[in-house]
């Protein structure tokens, strides 16, 4: 009979946002660590793997961060449920709680919940290179004396002291001994009342615990029928008053713990001016705020062209290079062909941008890490609400310049129903990494490398204009939704706004790699697919469609008189239109002729709606099937070692002899990818975070809509 394989030792990492947690996982996992979601909800959930000294591996889990055990969003939510049921698949063996040790005070509160629930518990006191500069002396072990748990005194920036929080774990995963003392929070009578009943009716073997179960009875999805309602007989024949319940324990813990405080935490006198309160004189100033944003947006958007024109040179001649192995190696075959016009060519269309996104991330990740991102969400608080969100908002829609999914995820933190569904709603009009390739290929063809301000280049202020495009059409989206939900609800922004510092480049690198792999392999993924479908499509056609074409193209390139070379690209582009992908084009052209787009165009539109950066893949593919009929007359060297910008560039209507990708159809095609809605995952996380399929199906049909009325405005205007 077989054994049961050992279940492995659970850390969990708790803390409020802001305490520095992640900064903590990173330094005990390094990139042992994987990102998913836990089961049943959108919540993020980071593991990563921590070797103990006896060769045992133990999993550490970076929870959510959250305030207390009284939870007003649903990250806080998922914290709060995995702690009040110890049957959970994530309930853990001990706790790391992470608290910031320059601001003790306001980290306490969820510490002693957390030691009421009878957990084993590490505190670890973070941010001690800032106490250091800041002056402030830490008495450590009477922390430990007074909360009757080990007590680390640590810096996550800088890994100060991480061995000893590993030690201490190992200690008390071999021994996990919890809080000893009576309970920090004394219950009043009639909350003793109902925890006993509770434990008694529900076999639960801690008070605190049981008056958790009472507090969140109508919510707790691990509850059965019957135990919700044994708990809300319990609440209404106790008269248990859960606000004042909270009220009260709250003010009580603030009591106990604040004097603790005051006692081991000595800080020098407090000066009015600090250099963070300079700082903040100016980067959140009414008016000069907002004009630093946007000029560090700009900023941004031109390193982005700035830093990434040699990168991506590299790229194309790597690609282009090993295009040119395969082609010397292999054998003249259908798997030739797939490997270079199909898997090569679609890959070599998004892989080519990576530089620029590795750029966007690295800087918006250094924002991140200096504190200025908090600053924003503060500084645009008032002015989000007139367009139906708040500051929170904010953090959703600069998530979105990176990926809408995650940035939809965040908007979990906005307790508000109608802000938060409003910003689920408008974060995808947020022109997002996916939305880079197509950006830079079209300004790349419609917009002159000159530079038109002090050292902002044209191509730069266009590449910002579509940002700003998404930006005006998410706010106008919310404005018009403001006065449609006719829920009324009053929110509030609390929100702590940390010193500035210098940014901990171990993270920097961290996040950066987390986000750039996943881009790499999630766009790869969906490319190589699509890629492999797509040269399918174009080489196989109805009955003997493409033999027929063949045929006809061999007779026309005879007339023209054009060597073997141009023989054969004219025929494949022939074979191309007759083929099912050339059949698909065609047959959606007459909707999309008026934008200015060709059937090419078309097919690139029809696989892009699973998502945007299959835009450039797919037109590296139907222009590496064959050439247009402008490049059969181009003879030139050149001609035959054309980039795709070239070939789309050359590219001209069969009927009026005029170039597709003139200025009015490259700015057409730009507002309609800034405004569409082309990203099923972006659907399946909205369809999730909503629990219906109502939402994603307005704003699918809401914002293709849009797009296409603005890229038709556009077009007219411009041609």
């Amino acid at each position: 009979m077989s054994e049961k394989p050992v279940k492995p030792l659970k850390i969990a990492l708790i803390g409020n946002p802001n305490s520095g947690k992640s900064t903590v996982f990173n330094q005990l996992t390094g990139l042992r660590q994987k990102t998913g979601n836990f089961p049943g909800v959108t919540v993020d959930l980071k593991e990563g793997n921590i070797r103990l000294s006896n060769g045992e591996e133990a999993v550490i889990i970076d929870f959510p961060g959250t305030y207390s055990v009284y939870p007003t969003s649903s990250d806080e939510k998922l914290v709060a449920a995995v702690l009040a049921n110890p049957a959970d698949a994530f309930f853990p063996d001990v706790i790391v709680y992470v608290a910031d040790v320059t601001n003790l005070e306001k980290h306490l509160l969820l510490l002693t919940q957390l030691l009421d629930l009878g957990m084993p518990v590490i505190l670890a006191l973070n941010m001690s290179d800032t106490a250091d500069t800041m002056g402030i002396k830490v008495n450590v072990s009477k922390i430990s004396d007074e909360f009757d748990v080990p007590v680390v005194l640590v810096s996550g920036r800088t890994g100060s002291n991480i061995n000893k929080l590993t030690a201490e774990i190992e200690k008390l995963l071999k021994n996990p001994v919890t809080w000893k003392k009576r309970p920090i929070y004394r219950l009043n009578e009639t909350e003793k009342q109902v925890a006993e009943t509770v434990c008694l009716n529900l076999d639960v073997d801690n008070n605190y615990r049981a008056l958790q179960l009472a507090h969140h009875h109508k919510w707790l999805p691990f509850l059965k029928d019957n135990e919700r309602a044994v708990l809300a007989t319990i609440v209404q024949t106790k008269d248990f008053q859960l606000l004042r319940s909270q009220v009260d324990e709250t003010l009580d813990r603030y009591d106990r713990f604040t004097p603790i405080v005051q006692d081991t935490i000595q800080k020098p006198p407090l000066f009015p001016n600090t250099p963070t309160d300079r700082i903040d004189a100016i980067l959140t100033n009414k008016w000069l705020g907002p004009i630093i944003f946007f000029a560090v947006m700009m900023l941004l958007f031109q390193a982005i062209f700035d830093w990434s024109e040699y990168p991506m040179t590299w790229i194309e001649d790597l690609f282009s290079g090993l295009n040119d192995v395969i082609l010397t190696t292999f054998p003249t075959n259908w798997f030739t062909e797939l490997l270079t016009d199909g898997v090569l060519a679609g890959l070599a269309g998004i892989m080519v941008f990576v530089p620029q996104i590795a750029i966007l991330f690295l800087l918006v990740t250094i924002l991140e890490e200096v504190g200025y991102m908090a600053r924003v969400v503060f500084m645009f608080d008032k002015f989000m609400r007139r367009f139906g969100m708040n500051g929170r908002s904010v953090v959703a829609l600069i998530g979105g310049s990176a990926c809408a999914v995650p940035a939809i995820m965040s908007s979990r933190t906005i307790g508000n129903w109608k802000e938060r569904l409003i910003t689920i709603l408008v974060t995808p009009f947020i022109s997002c990494s996916a939305r880079i390739p197509v950006y830079l290929v079209l300004i790349g063809l419609a917009v002159p490398k000159v530079k038109v301000f002090w050292f902002l280049s044209a191509q730069t202020l266009v590449f910002g204009a579509m940002y700003l495009l998404g930006v005006v059409a998410a706010l106008a989206s919310g404005w018009v939704m403001k006065r449609w939900f006719r829920k009324k609800e009053t929110s509030f922004l609390a929100i702590e706004l940390p010193v500035y510092r210098m940014p901990y480049w171990k993270n920097v690198w961290l996040t950066l790699w987390e986000k750039v792999s996943a881009f790499v392999l999630g766009a790869g993924k969906i490319i190589l697919i699509v890629s492999i479908a797509l040269w399918a499509l174009s080489r196989f056609g109805p009955g003997t469609a493409i033999e027929t074409a063949r045929v006809e193209a061999s007779i026309k390139a005879d007339s023209l008189h054009l060597d073997s070379v141009h023989t054969k690209d004219y025929i494949s582009q022939r074979e191309l239109e007759a083929s099912w992908a050339g059949q698909m084009g065609k047959f959606i052209e007459p909707a999309i002729r008026p934008l200015g787009y060709d059937w090419k165009i078309g097919i690139a539109l029809l696989t892009s709606f699973a998502a945007r950066e299959v835009f450039t893949g797919t037109l590296a593919v139907l222009y590496n099937m064959g050439s247009s009929e402008s490049e059969i007359n181009d003879r030139s060297d050149n001609a035959a070692k054309a980039t795709l910008r070239d070939k789309l560039r050359r590219e001209k209507f069969r009927d009026t002899g005029g170039p597709v990708y003139s200025l009015a159809t490259a700015l057409s095609l730009l507002v309609f990818y800034a405004l569409a809605m082309q990203c099923m995952s972006t659907l399946a996380v909205v369809r999730r975070e909503t629990g219906s399929w109502k939402w994603p199906t307005i704003q699918f049909f809401f914002m293709s809509g849009l797009a296409y009325l603005c890229a038709w405005v556009v077009y007219v205007l411009f041609s």
